[in-house]
Formats: structure tokens, C-alpha cells, sequence
């Protein structure tokens, strides 16, 4: 799956950089404000600046091992790296499920706002808050327009990506003075309620089911992307720093004007925040304010917006499932690159119609994809900490551009913030995500079986992502009626029983990781032994001798 050396070398830091702040910027701040404010009032701005944290220890992991490996759409292989074919192919498979779901989502959130557009055949294209069969017409056209985009390479999405970044940019700070400017009601952040007026629980709860990881996980593309950058190694946890750093500013200051800007009478007749329900936050908001400019602005940067953001998620989707193929759990011919663009156009076209699937069937409006898909993608963050354990013992010779400091401290809390985090999404989401992650089993378990692979011995590393993700589920569904639990067990101890349990299965993980290596699953290393296919230990890992491989059964076992 590499890429032409001209590609390669295309992507500088500061385009590195706006391709994570406009993956940031695509839908989240659109609707993120407003679906938190309506779960947690005010106090949603703690829930960003926590999201800010949480995502920003998951993007120091995955610094760490993205500068170490900068190769295109990492996220979907350190699993193979530091654990094997299995676990890779399931950490992977969750990964471009993630990523891939971006896609639709954000031709969604582009469609919703045009109905906002005072055209007669845009107020057609969204009804009852879903769209409807010319709102599913207009999110197809667009989704397709934004793939071809990227279907020639990516210099031409590096150089779209600069351009509408700036704008997408420009757009949130205006509308932000404009609101503040209308008349900013401080008394909205203490009245109805209180600061936080549904407790603290719904404040966890907007981290992750109200847009807020979501609006984050545009971090994501600049570990997919960075291995196209001049100097991988300093430029993934600069871009890093960088775009999480001012989406969060940016954030805070839309959080804070959404809910300085609300009329006092609007917020007494919904009867607090929780009534307080816009199709469009800030085009409605901006309507009864009647800042006709602001409206007129705010549709535009809405249709750019989410747009913007999907070049990003198209390109690093089909590296993703590059990646897959390249593991042998994909048809090979997926992940063949086109030998001028650089592109991978059977992985893209295997990504437009997932998107299609998706906006015929489930797809309907913003808010049924959006909170299943952001617990998918805490998913996709499991690897990052728990690979930087398993390579801080088993390569210690690894080049390491940048090391995340007190590793062994924050890598087992990272990897128990993020099991919280799954757990915040809410049962059933939970249960949800973990069938549709744990798919991939029986899926490896075929393709393993017709290679005539030793099924224990492939799966020993991968057991405990299995076991944690039934575990995690079993606690949603019993855990309190705060996070859409049965309530059998109370508030405050489910989290805490999350956190600890966490722990236990982060040191599986990492034990399982060692026992791989030992065992000579994982491959040739793509750094270390400059092999790009047994990376994967896929069909083009170097197979082990006979009495290397009874050894590695019996320590994997």
C-alpha cells in the first residue's frame, strides 16, 4: 500500500495540520453545542474540556506509535504489529468502521442544514427531522462528489483541504462574535437548574453521546495520513498538538456563545435546557436573534463544513481498508494502488458503497448515527495506549521520534479513561457496537481455518479485546439508569467498577502482546526489518521454522 514517492512527499506540517482541524471542524460544531447544552446545560462545558483531555491522552498514544511507525492508515495496523492477524484484523475492522461511517454521516449533516435554505426544494429535503427521499438523493450526490475528489490523489485533497479549512475556520469565529454581540445572558449559566442542571452524569454522558468525541476524533487523519507527510516522525504529534489544541478554543468559544446567546424567555418557555431542542442549533439560534447575516453565513459554513471534513475521512478510510486487505482478512485487489494517483481506488470504491448502505438503510438523520458511531470510534482508541506497552518491552530498539512521557503511569489510565468513555455512551449503544466490532470473528475464524492456520494459536493474543468488549456490555446493560442501564448496579460504582476492571484487562493485553512476539506472530517488523507485508502477518509474513513454531504455540497458549 505505499504510495508513489511524489505523494509521499506532498503532505508539509501545516497541511497536516488542516487536515486535522478540518476533520475536527466538519459536522460536530454544527450540532455538537447544541445536543450538549440539551444534555447537560451549561455545564457541557466541562464535558469539552474533558473530551479535550480524554482525546488528547488517546492522540499522545497514538503519537508515540504513529511517529514510530508513519505508515498510511496506521490506526488499522498496529493491532497486527504488536499482537498478530487477528487482533489486527479486529482492532482494524473496528477502525474503518469507524472511519468509514464518517463519511455518510457528515453528507447527512451537510444535507440538514441546506433545508434550512430559503429554496422551496431545500425545506423538501429534511422532514420530521429525518431526511427524506430527496434528502437521501442530495447526501448520495454528495458523498459522491467528495469521493471523486479524492479518487486522483492526495496532493489535490491536500490542496482542496488548505482552502476550505481556512474557511470552515473563519466561519464559527464570526459566528461567535455575532452571538456574543446580540446580547449575552449570563444568567443562563446559573438559572433553570443550576450550572448543572440533569447532575454530573449527563455531563459524562454529553462526552460522548452529544458530538463531543465526535467533534474530536478528527486527530484520527493525522496518524492515517501522516506517513504522506515530509518528516513523519516530527510532524504527526505536532499536527497533533496543533489541531486538537485550537479545535478545543474554538469549542469552548461556540459552547459559550450558544449558551450566553439564548433568549432568557426561550430558555423559561422550554422549561430549562433539556427543552431547548433546534433541528439546526446555530442557524435557528441565529433566526431568533433575527442575525439574517449570521443565518446566511452559518448555511454556507454548513454545507463546507461537513464536506470539508469528508476528504479527510474518504482518504483515510480507504487506507484503512488498504490495510485490511493487506492482512489477507480483505480481497488483495483492495488494496491495489493506483500506479499514477497513489490512490487506492478498489478501497474507495468498497468505502462508497459502505456509505451507501449505510444512508439507504440507518442513515436518516444526524443524531440516529451519531451516538452509536462515536462509541465505535472510542473503540477504534483502545489499541493506541496498549501498543505503546507492548513495544516499550518488545522493541526497545524502536526509533521513537517522540515518547509519551511516564508511559507505564498513562498508558493503563488512558486505556481505563477509554473504557469509561464506552461505558458513558449509553446501553443499548454499547451493546450495539460490540456485536457490530465483534463481527469480525467468525470472519478471521473462516479465513484462518481455509489457510489451515492453528485457530488456538491465532487467537490466543486477541482473546482479551473479545472479553473485554462482552464485559464492558454486560456492565452497560446492568449498570445504572443514569447511562441506560437496568440500574442493578447504582451509580457511581458502575464507573468505578469500569475503571478498575479496565486495569486488569489493559495488563492482559500488554501480557498477551509480549506472548506474541514471543511466539512470532506479529511478523517481520515494517520498521525494524523494513518489510512492509509481514507486517501484518498476513500471506506475506515470513513464516517461522517448525521448531519455532511449536515454541510459539506453547507460549501463546
Amino acid at each position: 500500500m505505499d504510495l508513489s514517492a511524489a505523494n509521499r512527499k506532498g503532505l508539509s506540517l501545516f497541511a497536516l495540520i488542516m487536515i486535522g482541524l478540518g476533520s475536527i471542524f466538519g459536522s460536530g460544531w454544527l450540532f455538537g453545542a447544541g445536543q450538549a447544552a440539551q444534555v447537560a446545560g451549561p455545564a457541557a462545558l466541562v464535558a469539552w474540556v474533558i473530551g479535550a483531555i480524554f482525546i488528547g491522552m488517546i492522540a499522545m498514544s497514538y503519537a508515540e506509535v504513529g511517529a514510530a511507525y508513519p505508515l498510511p492508515g496506521a490506526m488499522a495496523r498496529f493491532g497486527s504489529i504488536s499482537h498478530g492477524p487477528v487482533l489486527g484484523f479486529i482492532t482494524g475492522w473496528a477502525v474503518w468502521i469507524a472511519t468509514a461511517s464518517l463519511i455518510p454521516i457528515e453528507a447527512i449533516a451537510g444535507t440538514q442544514y441546506m433545508s434550512s435554505w430559503s429554496f422551496g426544494w431545500a425545506r423538501g429535503l429534511v422532514a420530521d427531522g429525518s431526511l427524506t427521499g430527496t434528502g437521501i438523493a442530495m447526501a448520495l450526490l454528495l458523498t459522491f462528489a467528495l469521493w471523486l475528489a479524492c479518487y486522483w490523489s492526495v496532493e489535490l485533497l491536500a490542496r482542496a483541504n488548505n482552502l476550505l479549512t481556512l474557511v470552515k475556520f473563519a466561519i464559527p469565529v464570526l459566528a461567535v462574535g455575532a452571538l456574543i454581540a446580540s446580547g449575552f445572558h449570563t444568567d443562563n449559566f446559573t438559572s433553570h437548574g443550576g450550572f448543572a442542571p440533569n447532575g454530573w452524569s449527563a455531563v459524562l454522558t454529553a462526552v460522548t453521546a452529544s458530538g463531543v468525541v465526535f467533534a474530536f476524533n478528527g486527530f484520527q487523519a493525522v496518524v492515517n495520513l501522516g506517513g504522506n507527510a515530509k518528516n513523519p516522525g516530527r510532524a504527526i504529534p505536532l499536527a497533533l498538538v496543533g489541531a486538537l489544541s485550537l479545535g478545543l478554543v474554538i469549542y469552548l468559544a461556540l459552547q459559550i456563545a450558544f449558551l450566553g446567546a439564548v433568549p432568557p424567555e426561550k430558555l423559561a418557555e422550554a422549561g430549562g435546557w433539556s427543552g431547548i431542542n433546534f433541528a439546526s442549533p446555530f442557524a435557528d439560534l441565529a433566526k431568533l436573534l433575527m442575525l439574517h447575516w449570521v443565518v446566511t453565513m452559518l448555511q454556507f459554513g454548513a454545507f463546507i463544513s461537513p464536506n470539508g471534513a469528508n476528504i479527510g475521512n474518504v482518504a483515510s478510510s480507504a487506507y484503512l481498508a488498504q490495510n485490511l486487505a493487506d492482512t489477507g482478512f480483505f480481497p488483495k485487489k483492495i488494496a491495489e494502488v493506483h500506479p499514477r494517483y497513489g490512490v487506492a481506488r478498489p478501497a474507495m470504491w468498497l468505502n462508497l458503497g459502505f456509505s451507501v448502505l449505510l444512508l439507504l438503510t440507518i442513515g436518516h438523520s444526524w443524531e440516529a448515527l451519531a451516538s452509536v458511531v462515536s462509541a465505535a470510534m472510542v473503540v477504534s482508541y483502545l489499541m493506541g495506549p496498549i501498543a505503546v506497552g507492548v513495544f516499550r518491552q518488545t522493541k526497545p530498539e524502536l526509533p521513537r521520534p517522540f515518547r509519551l512521557p511516564a508511559a507505564k503511569v498513562l498508558c493503563p489510565l488512558i486505556f481505563a479513561f477509554a473504557a469509561c468513555a464506552l461505558y458513558w455512551s449509553k446501553w443499548p449503544n454499547t451493546g450495539k457496537v460490540t456485536l457490530l466490532t465483534l463481527v469480525s470473528v467468525p470472519i478471521a475464524a473462516v479465513v484462518l481455518r481455509r489457510r489451515g492456520e492453528n485457530l488456538r494459536r491465532q487467537f490466543a493474543p486477541a482473546w482479551w479485546m473479545v472479553g473485554f468488549l462482552l464485559w464492558l456490555s454486560l456492565l452497560s446493560a446492568l449498570g445504572s439508569k443514569e447511562f441506560g442501564g437496568h440500574g442493578v448496579i447504582p451509580g457511581g460504582l458502575d464507573t468505578a467498577l469500569v475503571g478498575v476492571s479496565a486495569l486488569g484487562f489493559y495488563f492482559w493485553a500488554v501480557r498477551a502482546g509480549v506472548q506474541a512476539h514471543r511466539a512470532g506472530l506479529p511478523g517481520p517488523d515494517p520498521v525494524l526489518s523494513g518489510s512492509r507485508d509481514g507486517a501484518d502477518g498476513g500471506p506475506g509474513a515470513v513464516p517461522a521454522q517448525a521448531g519455532e513454531r511449536e515454541t510459539a504455540g506453547a507460549a501463546a497458549s
